[in-house]
């Protein structure tokens, strides 16, 4: 609280402190609500002194009484706040600031002892763990009652005679070569929710600042930040996927890793045993980590970083190797030259050049790769299992640094890492992919150079504009050719209007009895475009323009427009080229990093999952047409929603929301115009309202416009919406309505509602890892497709709209009324 506020305060409770006395005086200071910092507290002190008053009065209560009550305040204040209402992720957070206290208790001799006795096996930390899935899940801890006993479960962690295999269940896809996947139930998951905790206390504050996943602070959009503003001047850049399963090296690599600054047997006993259970699913490429699929485990995302965080360290060393010989490194930094790199090019110089710099075996050669080294800078960027680097310098120490990270992967950790692309020249049109967005290079233009493209694009569209008004014109002398063609036909029918001599009646001959009249004008028109061979033509504008129109025109006037469109292209290249060519040239051309959202393969899977046609017009989706039309409207919602969340840091979003907005409500409209069967102008009166939940483009250039209050900060922190924020819209069909003879209870884990309805999930792609974002998920498990689970109202709203993911579904619980397993599901495993 600010000062003026404190002392508002005090003033207004002076006259009650005096009249109490020192009986009533810890009452009183109880009343008053004064949230500060430790500053804050040295001001309640200083106040004390400037008030003599309570000292006249108040003889019994002393300078101390007052000063130590005074500091209480603050932390009486904290204790009401702790009350207060928390948003979703706030909550969470204060879950696990509890389970951080309790895993700071542990910290001795510079090592975290007994985390698995004392912490996770406790029932109290059980209990926030467990919260904090259901709040994953958008249930009410409040409202839900436990279906575990914590004490229970927290006595078999302790003896160590916890099952882990009994508390797991699989699922395997149903072709001959089969793929099984193993998930555990609520209450491993419980313990597997405990365990990352305790070790993100333990280890988020050593992780490197190269690191980019599943971090508070750090997320995808920092990591296309750092790429776009932190990366100067690159010339060359390449991608590292990795591509291993977890096996048996690569698992004892992490227990060393964690017996660092872990001394706990029973911890690591208990991961091995999961570890044997094939229910850590920690996997190294394969599908993108974080949108989250069922297949990433809760425990993958920290221990991939724990695991990789020795790569990060690696990268330091490397980036001292490379750059620290650099004579003309330090002219990249803004400040004063670098002591310790002076130092170690000193050392360097003097001693071991050679074997460091590629095993060189002469000094000379030495020396000639360190000058030819001058301002070298090497960058890195990780987010999880996606590694993308930068280097400024030659061709050669960029392939020389992808090799030597390739060859610390495999032969320190264990990992294959590959890189699709190798290593690419920064100024290529095409660009790179990270992140499943494109990554390119452009050099900014100067105000002269714009002017000179401005005025060349005028000059387009002005010709543009005479061409579409030739074509306007030829078109319409063609329609009228077909009328009066038409009209020639019929008037040949008729005696009086007949002309013996025409072609018309001399071809009549020709004409089948009973031949209609418009059968018998398709026929000669037919003929017509067989003589003129225009079958080849694009379309019947095209036909009735160049085939009909253009040849009966004057030639002058034909040859004067073509004389203007040849003028036109020109000018355009040869008048704009010489302009620039008088422009001043700057000797350092200013670049920048662009990062563009696929827009093509966004549009591919509109098509795929039916928001759009062949032809790139917006249709009625299928699968949905059996759902209410709050849950249609949601879905189409849903994906607008995730274009603004996953796309609006990109340069081409602008083009990108004009072809999602217009093609999800268009989509939309047809989908609840064809499930109703009215036309589509009364389904937007109908449901005016309804479709307002579909952000427009000037709602999404207000949202992108507004700065992120306090309570969205928690909502955008990617540690605790790790699986959320980049969940991906998935397509799920009615199986079944359920009735009294055949119940069904909502899959949500913590949810105990009944189902209404039941679905099937329909697995529509599966990408090759690295993919592309598009919005939608892309690489589900194949052993999910065709599952069905039931899910309530609520929670099928949750689900199209980003706020749950298909984690939260538990997909081996059947639980149906009088604790049947329902008929439908008798193929689950």
């Amino acid at each position: 609280m600010a000062l003026p506020c404190l002392r508002g305060v005090c003033r207004r409770n002076l006259l009650k402190l005096v009249d109490l006395r020192s009986a009533k005086f810890v009452d009183v200071c109880s009343s008053l609500k004064i949230a500060g910092t430790p500053d804050q507290r040295k001001i309640a002190h200083a106040m004390y002194s400037a008030f003599p008053i309570l000292n006249n009065v108040a003889d019994d209560v002393g300078k101390a009484t007052l000063a130590q009550d005074l500091a209480c305040l603050i932390n009486e204040s904290s204790i009401l706040e702790e009350r207060k209402p928390r948003g979703r992720m706030e909550l969470k957070r204060f879950l696990e600031l509890r389970i951080k206290k309790r895993v700071k208790k542990q910290y001795m001799n510079g090592k975290f002892h007994f985390l698995m006795e004392n912490v996770v096996a406790h029932p109290e930390t059980l209990e926030d763990a467990y919260g904090c899935i259901m709040l994953n899940s958008n249930v009410d801890v409040s409202m839900t009652k436990p279906n575990m006993s914590f004490v229970s479960t927290a006595k078999e962690l302790h003896s160590g005679s916890f099952d882990v295999k009994a508390n797991t269940y699989s699922i395997s896809t149903r072709g001959a070569k089969k793929e099984v996947l193993i998930l555990p139930n609520l209450k491993l998951k419980v313990v597997q929710e405990a365990i990352r905790i305790v070790l993100e206390v333990v280890y988020r504050p050593h992780f490197s600042k190269i690191s980019h996943g599943c971090r508070s602070g750090r997320s995808h959009s920092t990591a296309l930040k750092y790429i776009c503003k932190e990366i100067s001047n690159p010339d060359w850049w390449f991608t590292l996927h990795l591509n291993k399963k977890m096996d048996a090296s690569n698992f004892t690599q992490l227990v060393s890793i964690m017996e660092e600054k872990i001394e706990d047997p029973c911890l690591c006993t208990f991961m091995l045993r999961m570890f044997e259970a094939h229910v850590l699913n920690l996997e190294f490429g394969g599908f993108p980590k974080g949108h989250g699929l069922p297949q990433e485990g809760i425990l993958s995302p920290i221990l991939m970083n724990i695991y990789l965080d020795q790569f990060d360290c690696e990268f330091f060393k490397l980036s001292m190797k490379y750059e620290a010989l650099s004579s003309g490194s330090d002219a990249h930094q803004s400040g004063s030259p670098s002591t310790l790199r002076r130092w170690f090019q000193r050392q360097m110089k003097a001693s071991e050049v050679k074997n460091i710099i590629n095993g060189k075996s002469e000094a000379s050669e030495a020396k000639n790769i360190i000058n030819a080294k001058s301002d070298i800078r090497v960058y890195c960027c990780r987010v999880m299992d996606e590694i993308f680097c930068a280097v400024s310098g030659s061709e050669d120490i960029a392939i020389n640094l992808m090799h030597e990270i390739i060859s610390y992967m495999r032969n320190t950790l264990y990992l294959e890492a590959n890189s699709l692309s190798g290593v690419l020249p920064c100024d290529r049109p095409h660009g790179i992919r990270f992140l499943g967005l494109l990554i390119t290079r452009r050099v900014e233009e100067s105000p002269a150079v714009r002017a000179v493209h401005k005025l060349k694009d005028k000059v387009k569209l002005f010709a543009l504009q005479k061409e579409t008004a030739w074509n306007a014109g030829t078109i319409r002398i063609g329609q009228k050719w077909l009328a009066h063609g038409l009209k020639k036909v019929k008037e040949s029918e008729i005696r009086n209007l007949a002309d013996k001599s025409s072609v018309l009646s001399q071809i009549s001959c020709y004409r089948k009895a009973g031949m209609e009249t418009d059968h018998w004008y398709k026929l000669l028109l037919k003929i017509w475009m067989l003589n003129v061979n225009a079958k080849s033509a694009e379309s019947e504008e095209i036909i009735l323009s160049r085939y009909v129109a253009e040849p009966s025109l004057p030639t002058e006037l034909i040859d004067s427009f073509c004389e203007f469109q040849k003028r036109v292209d020109e000018y355009v290249a040869s008048e704009t080229a010489s302009t620039l060519a008088l422009l001043p040239k700057s000797s350092d051309p200013v670049t920048s990093t662009e990062i563009n959202a696929p827009v093509h393969v966004i549009e591919k899977h509109l098509l795929r999952y039916e928001v759009t046609n062949s032809r790139g017009y917006a249709r009625s989706a299928t699968p949905l047409i059996l759902q209410d039309s709050d849950k249609i409207i949601d879905w189409f919602s849903g994906i607008v929603r995730r274009c603004l969340r996953w796309f609006s840091e990109c340069n081409n979003f602008n083009e990108l929301k004009l072809i999602v907005c217009d093609h999800a409500r268009k989509s939309c409209i047809r989908t609840l115009a064809s499930k109703y069967r009215m036309h589509e102008d009364k389904v937007e009166k109908r449901f005016d309202a309804d479709l307002g939940r579909i952000p427009s483009t000037q709602e999404l250039d207000q949202g992108v416009a507004n700065v992120p209050s306090e309570s969205q900060a928690f909502d955008n922190d990617e540690a605790l919406m790790y699986g959320l924020l980049h969940s991906g819209t998935c397509l799920l069909s009615l199986a079944r309505i359920t009735s009294q003879s055949r119940p069904c209870n909502c899959f949500v884990m913590g949810c105990s509602s009944s189902a209404p309805s039941v679905y099937t999930l329909n697995v529509m792609e599966r990408q090759k890892f690295p993919g592309w974002k598009t919005g939608f998920s892309s690489c589900i498990h194949p052993s999910l497709n065709k599952r069905r689970f039931g899910l309530c109202d609520k929670h099928l709203s949750d689900l199209y709209l980003g706020h749950i993911s298909l984690q939260a579904i538990d997909f081996g619980a059947w639980k149906v009324g009088f604790q049947r397993i329902d008929r439908d599901n008798i193929g689950e495993e």
